[in-house]
Parts: C-alpha cells; structure tokens; sequence
C-alpha cells in the first residue's frame, strides 16, 4: 500500500485529504502542520509520497521540499491555491524538486474536495512512483552534464542543414515542465520550429510555465490564445482547461482554436488532439515528442503524427519522472527513437536534418 506524508497548516485541510488518501487506498502514516513537522515526518517514516501545502509557519513548502530532497529524497506533490503569488511559489517548489502540484479548490472547500477526490488520489498514486533522488537534480547531475554536451552539438549545426518549415509537437505530464524547460532552452532559433506545447497543467499556470519558458528559450513563447498563428521561432503553450487543435496551415503560419470539447483521455488540454489536428493539416516536417507524464495522452497523437511521414521521439524510463505517457506511445510502435532527456534536443534536430529526410 502507497504510505503518504500529509502537510498543510489548516487542520481542515488535513482531515480532509487524508480521509480522501485514505478512502482511496492510500495510507497516510502522519500528518505535518508545518514544514518543519514535514521534515522530520519523513524522516521517521519513509513515505512514498508527500502531499505538500505552499503556505505554513516557521518552515514554507519551498524549503521543506529544498530539506527533503536534500536528505531523504521523496516524491512530493504541492497542492497549491490558484493565487497569482502562488503561480510563482509553486514552480519555485518544482525547482527545487517537487514532482507535480495540485490546485487546491477555492470556495466551498470540502464539496469542491469531494468532487476532486479521484483526480487527487489518481495524481498522488502517480507521483508516489516517481522517480526522485540526486540523479534527478537540475545542477551537479550527469544527466546536466550530458545536456550542455548535447547543447553543444545543437549549436555547431547551421540553418542550411535543416528542413524548410519544420513543426514540432511536445507533450507532457506528471514531472514534465522542467523537461520542457529544458529541451526548449536547447533548441537553436536557426531551426525555425513552429512548437506547440501540452502540458498537463491546472488553468492559470500555463501562463506563467510559458512565461518560463519564454525567458530560458531563444524562441518567442507564450499561451495560447483562440486564433493565434505561429511561424517561424514562435511556440505556444496550451492553456489549462482548454483544448488546442490547429485549424489552418498555410505558407509556414500555423494557425490554432481553443476548444471547451469534453476531456480526452480524462485531461484537457489533451496531446492527441493538438498532435492529430496539426497531423490533418499541416503539410510540412513535423517532429512528435512525447515526455514524462501518467496516463495514456498522446499514444493515439503519436500513431497520427506518423502516418503522414512525421518523427517521433519518446523520452526513456530512466530519465522519466513517471513513464506512463512514453511507455503507451512506445508500445504503439509508432515510435522512432527512444532518447534520454538529454539526448532529446539532438535526436529532434537529426529528426529535421536535409541528409537524413531524404535518405528515409
């Protein structure tokens, strides 16, 4: 059975989600009225997930998680309140280590819980088989080191070695926006990608995730909006709660509509529909890549992407916070290549590369 770390300064609050972990067949083995108590709760019990408040007293969320991860590695969930201060806060806690959050319910907080029980015992679940630990950590890993390595080789390629008019197609979940991050601070303007970007997350926060990216990428990124169009060096990040389907391609300029249509594969924004709506319409290169994340989305993308001649990239187990969304696109077959985050800037710009289109 999962065993669960719950901290939140409300009392409420941690009845409340631990009697929602404990329905739903997670134990929760203590409870954390600080991130001080947070610490030493994992400390004495070795959980396999943390549910984490943004806010407490004498030790916050952000700090708890920095102690955390600096001790006794733990995957960590924040649940967070929609708040503009908290936007910021709560990816501050992904820096430091923290898997995914979750958008604590505004209003009547304990009918809002209860409508939300599934989807939080279905994210904690998920994140409690994340793989977590220094391996992981943004700035004295291998894997770091093997990134500005695989940086290095992106650069030394020039434009003329590229595909006109290439697109390409990223899909995320659990653990993924600092995978994203990553593999768009690597990608060289003179590849003119047009990118469109889905990640898994709460409406509210795309805003701020393409924010993020915008300022560790050369390329111009933003949220998308209903009508937008993209060229060249431009990229959109779906919204939350919205779904993003290309509509129009013509002469390199994709264009986008927001849709409100029911969730797909139980999420919205979905990768299968922004990834088989650019595969109906756009006639030119394409690249697909699916990252870490729980579930099934983007499996079906992936299958439609190449069928009309387009590349497809997995990120592998290793290297995946929660291989879910990888290990479905892969046993698809659809997939061409299976690459380490690291790897995956390169293995997108051989996937674009003159010599290698026209020898497939």
């Amino acid at each position: 059975m999962t065993r669960a770390v719950v901290a939140d300064d409300s009392h409420f609050m941690r009845s409340v989600i631990s009697d929602i972990l404990d329905d739903g067949g997670i134990e929760v083995v203590a409870q954390a009225r600080n991130g001080v108590e947070a610490v030493e709760a994992v400390r004495e019990h070795r959980p396999d997930v943390v549910t984490m408040d943004v806010e407490m007293p004498e030790m916050n969320g952000i700090e708890a998680v920095a102690q955390i991860m600096d001790e006794v590695p733990t995957p960590i969930l924040m649940l967070s309140a929609h708040t503009g201060e908290n936007d910021d806060v709560t990816f501050q806690a992904l820096d430091k280590g923290a898997v995914d959050f979750f958008t604590k319910p505004g209003g009547e907080v304990s009918m809002e819980m209860s409508r939300l029980e599934d989807q939080l015992v279905d994210i904690v679940s998920s994140v409690a088989e994340a793989s977590v630990g220094p391996s992981h950590e943004s700035t004295e890993s291998p894997d770091s080191v093997e990134s500005t390595a695989a940086s290095s080789r992106t650069s030394e390629r020039t434009a003329a070695e590229y595909v006109e008019n290439p697109t390409l197609l990223i899909g995320s979940s659990t653990g993924g926006p600092k995978m994203v991050e990553q593999v768009m601070s690597e990608l060289p303007l003179n590849a003119e990608f047009r990118v469109l970007i889905v990640q898994h997350m709460p409406e509210g926060f795309t805003g701020r995730f393409a924010d993020r990216i915008d300022s560790r990428s050369d390329y111009d990124v933003k949220e998308g909006s209903d009508g937008d169009r993209i060229g060249a060096g431009e990229a959109l990040v779906a919204p939350g709660d919205s779904h993003m389907v290309v509509s129009n391609y013509h002469a390199g300029r994709l264009r986008v509509k927001l849709t409100d249509d029911p969730p797909v594969n139980s999420v919205r924004p979905a990768v299968d529909m922004t990834m088989s709506s650019a595969a109906e319409v756009v006639d030119d290169p394409m690249v697909g890549v699916i990252l870490t994340g729980m579930g099934e989305d983007g499996a079906a993308g992936i299958k439609s992407v190449k069928a009309v001649g387009g590349k497809t990239i997995a990120q592998d187990e290793e290297t995946s916070a929660v291989f879910g969304m990888p290990k479905r696109a892969i046993e698809t077959g659809y997939v061409d290549t299976v690459l380490p985050i690291s790897g995956i800037p390169d293995g997108i710009l051989d996937a674009i590369e003159r010599d290698r289109q026209e020898v497939s």
